[in-house]
C-alpha cells in the first residue's frame, strides 16, 4: 500500500499551531515560517524571487496570520524539513486561490459546485526538502493538512497547485480534482497554476486510510505556537551526532574523545553511502580505538522482513528473497548505520533508524500499535533524579515512551548505590545521568538526550523545562532535595507539564495532572501553603520531615517507619531495594505513558503493595 510505506518505514515528528497575530512572540514566528517556506521554494535558484537581496529568504503572506501551521521533522527538536499552511474560513478574503481567481470567480467557482465560502478551507505552502520527498513527506505533510481540514469540520478544501513537476497529478491522488479554465502561467513561481479542489465527503484517494489515521492523531499533534520550535540550532545537530565529522582517538579531540573518563558524548553515527561519513569511519578503524566490531546486519534484516510480512517465517527461501528485495543490490556492509560508542569502543552494525525502531518495537504491537509507538517518539520526557529514576529512564527507553528526553543529576555513582542501579563497578565515579544516558543510548542511539550533571538548579531550571532542544512534555520527578521537588513543580504547574512520581516504598505511585488541572495543590496539599523557597537550606532532620510529610508519613511501611529514626546514627541514609526501584519503573512508565496517549489517568496516590497484594488470602487459586 502507498500509503504503508508513509505510516510504517517512515514516521515523522509533525507539531500543529495556530498562528494569532496578538500572540506574544507572533512576528517572530511568521518570519521563522516564512524563511523556513522560502528557503525551500527558493529551489537552489529556480525560484528566485524567494530570495532577499542580502541573501536571506522570504515569502510574507498575511495569510500566515490565523492560520494552522504544520511543520514536519525527523524527531522532535530536528531540523525542519517540510511545511504546510491550512487557512480557515476566517481569513477566507485573504486565500491565493481568492487572490489567483478574483473575488467574483472565487465565489463562482464555489457555488458551481455546491459549495460556500464559510464551509471551505484552503491548502496552500506544501514545500518539502529534496532529501525529505524520497522518503514520503509530501505524501504524509499533504494527508496531514487534508485530516486537520476534515477534523476542524471543512466541508472543502481549495488551493493553487503547480504543474511543473506533476504536484497537480500528486494532489489528484489525494482526491483533488482540477477546476476547469484556471491553469495559467505565473511569473514567481516560473510555471502553470491551477486551482484544484478537494470535498472532504468524499474518500481521499489512494492515501484514504492514512487520512482517516492522522484525522485522529491532529489533536495530539497541536502545541501552543509559542512551542513551535522552528529555530535551527546547530546545539541541537551537534547532541544529535551526525557521524559527519572525522573522530580522532579518544582523549585527543576534546569534543569526540574523553568518553572512558566519564564525560558526556554522543555515539557516533555513520552513513557508508556518505564519502565524509566513510572517511571518518576508516579513520576510527585506524585509530586503535575500536575494541569490539558487532556486525549482526543479515539477521537484522530478517527480522525487519518478517516483522513486516509475519507469514514469511514459514519459509527460509521467501525470506531470503525478501531481504535480497530490501537490499535493493546494496552491499549488506554499506547498508543501515554503523554506531560508534566512545564509553566502550564498541562499534555495532544496525539498521536504518526507521527500520531499526520498527523491528526493536514490534513486540509491543497489541499493547501499544505502532500509530501509539509513532506519538509517544515525538515526546520529550524530563526526569530528576537517576538513582531511582535510572529505573524509569531505562524503561521508558525500552518500551518507547519518548524520543528526546532531559536527565538531571548532581551525584555520581559510589559504591553503595549499587544495590539498586542497573550499573557496574566501572561505572563508579561516573554522574548517575550520563550512566543513564549512555545505557538507553545502547537501546536506541538516535534518542535525543540532553543532560544536567550539575543537577537540577535555579540556574538550570528555565533551560531544563523550556529550553535546550525543546520543552518537556512530561516530568518524572526522582529526587529526595526538598527544595527541588517543590520547585520542579512549581515549574510544571505553571507550564501545565503532568509530574509522575514513585516513592520506592510500598509501590507509591503519585501523578498529578497540571496539563488538566492548573490550580491544582502541589503534591495534593499535603505541604499545605510552603513553597520551594521555604524549603532552602534545611538540616538533615528538616528534609526528613518534608519528605516524610510529602509521602504521608502515615501510610509509609513498617519497615521504613521503623527505619527512620536510625537514619544518621545506625543507618547510613534511607533504606532502598531493587526490587522497589525495578517496579518503580514500571509504574512511572505505565502512568507516562497512559498520560501521553491521551488515556484515563487521573490525579492521585496510588499504591501497588507487593506484600499485601500477594498475601496468601489474595491468591487467585482454590
Amino acid at each position: 500500500m502507498k500509503d504503508g510505506f508513509t505510516a510504517e518505514v517512515a514516521p515523522w515528528h509533525v507539531s500543529a499551531f495556530r498562528l494569532g497575530a496578538e500572540e506574544p512572540g507572533a512576528a517572530e514566528l511568521a518570519g521563522q515560517v516564512r524563511e523556513l517556506r522560502a528557503r525551500i521554494l527558493f529551489d537552489r535558484g529556480r525560484r528566485p524571487d524567494f530570495r532577499r537581496a542580502d541573501g536571506g529568504y522570504a515569502d510574507d503572506q498575511e495569510l500566515d496570520f490565523g492560520a494552522w501551521h504544520f511543520v514536519a521533522r525527523r524527531e522532535a527538536g530536528g531540523r525542519p524539513l517540510g511545511y504546510v499552511r491550512l487557512s480557515t474560513p476566517k481569513t477566507g478574503e485573504l486565500f491565493q486561490s481568492r487572490a489567483y481567481l478574483g473575488q467574483m470567480r472565487y465565489e463562482e467557482v464555489l457555488r458551481e459546485h455546491g459549495l460556500g465560502v464559510a464551509e471551505t478551507f484552503e491548502h496552500s505552502r506544501l514545500v518539502v526538502e529534496h532529501r525529505a520527498r524520497k522518503l514520503g513527506l509530501g505524501v504524509y505533510m499533504n494527508a496531514f493538512a487534508i485530516a486537520a481540514a476534515r477534523s476542524l469540520g471543512a466541508k472543502a478544501m481549495i488551493g493553487t497547485s503547480g504543474t511543473a513537476d506533476g504536484q497537480d497529478r500528486f494532489h489528484e491522488r489525494f482526491g483533488f480534482r482540477a477546476v476547469a479554465g484556471t491553469r495559467r502561467y505565473v511569473e514567481r513561481y516560473t510555471e502553470d497554476v491551477v486551482i484544484m479542489l478537494y470535498r472532504a465527503a468524499q474518500q481521499g484517494g489512494e492515501y484514504a486510510s492514512l487520512i482517516e489515521r492522522l484525522e485522529e492523531e491532529f489533536p495530539t499533534a497541536t502545541v501552543p505556537a509559542r512551542r513551535a520550535g522552528l529555530k535551527e540550532s546547530r546545539e541541537v545537530d551537534r547532541r544529535r551526532g551526525t557521524g559527519t565529522q572525522r573522530p580522532a582517538p579518544a582523549g585527543v579531540d576534546a569534543e569526540r574523545g574523553g568518553a572512558r573518563d566519564g564525560t558526556w558524548r554522543r555515539p557516533v553515527i555513520y552513513d557508508l553511502r556518505r564519502e565524509r561519513d566513510r572517511e571518518g569511519f576508516d579513520a576510527l578503524r585506524d585509530s586503535g580505538e575500536v575494541r569490539e566490531v558487532l556486525d549482526t546486519i543479515e539477521e537484522q534484516l530478517k527480522e525487519l522482513v518478517t516483522a513486516r510480512e509475519p507469514v514469511l517465517r514459514s519459509s527460509a527461501e521467501a525470506v531470503e528473497r525478501a531481504v535480497a528485495e530490501q537490499l535493493g543490490g546494496t552491499d549488506p556492509y554499506e547498508y543501515g548505520s554503523w554506531v560508534w560508542y566512545p564509553w566502550s569502543g564498541r562499534l555495532v552494525h544496525l539498521l536504518p533508524r526507521e527500520e531499526f525502531r520498527l523491528v526493536r518495537t514490534d513486540r509491543n504491537r497489541g499493547r501499544i500499535e505502532r500509530p501509539a509507538q509513532r506519538r509517544l517518539l515525538g515526546r520529550r520526557v524530563g526526569i530528576i533524579g537517576l538513582s531511582v529514576g535510572s529505573s524509569a529512564a531505562l524503561t521508558f527507553a525500552m518500551e518507547g515512551i519518548g524520543g528526546a528526553f532531559k536527565l538531571a543529576d548532581f551525584d555520581t555513582l559510589s559504591v553503595s548505590n549499587l544495590n539498586r542501579l542497573r550499573a557496574g563497578v566501572h561505572h563508579l565515579g561516573v554522574n548517575k545521568c550520563v550512566i543513564a544516558a549512555r545505557q538507553m543510548l545502547e537501546i536506541d542511539p538516535w534518542l535525543d538526550i540532553e543532560v544536567y550533571p550539575g543537577g537540577l538548579t535555579e540556574a538550570t531550571m528555565e533551560e531544563f523545562f523550556h529550553g535546550g532542544a525543546g520543552p518537556i512534555d512530561l516530568l518524572v520527578e526522582e529526587c529526595d532535595t526538598p527544595y527541588v521537588k517543590i520547585a520542579a513543580r512549581e515549574r510544571a504547574r505553571a507550564a501545565g507539564i503532568p509530574v509522575v512520581m514513585d516513592a520506592n516504598d510500598r509501590g507509591l505511585l503519585d501523578v498529578e495532572r497540571f496539563d488538566l488541572e492548573p490550580e491544582r495543590p502541589l503534591l495534593h496539599g499535603l505541604l499545605g501553603s510552603t513553597t520551594a523557597s521555604d524549603l532552602a537550606d534545611l538540616t538533615f532532620q528538616q528534609s526528613v520531615d518534608a519528605i516524610l510529610t510529602m509521602v504521608d508519613r502515615e501510610r509509609i511501611s513498617p519497615e521504613l517507619a521503623a527505619a527512620i529514626p536510625q537514619i544518621g546514627s545506625t543507618l547510613s541514609s534511607w533504606p532502598q531495594l531493587a526490587s522497589g526501584v525495578a517496579l518503580g519503573g514500571a509504574l512511572t512508565a505505565e502512568a507516562a505513558r497512559r498520560i501521553l496517549l491521551g488515556l484515563p489517568r487521573p490525579s492521585g496516590r496510588f499504591y501497588t503493595d507487593l506484600e499485601l497484594l500477594t498475601s496468601a488470602d489474595r491468591s487467585t487459586l482454590a
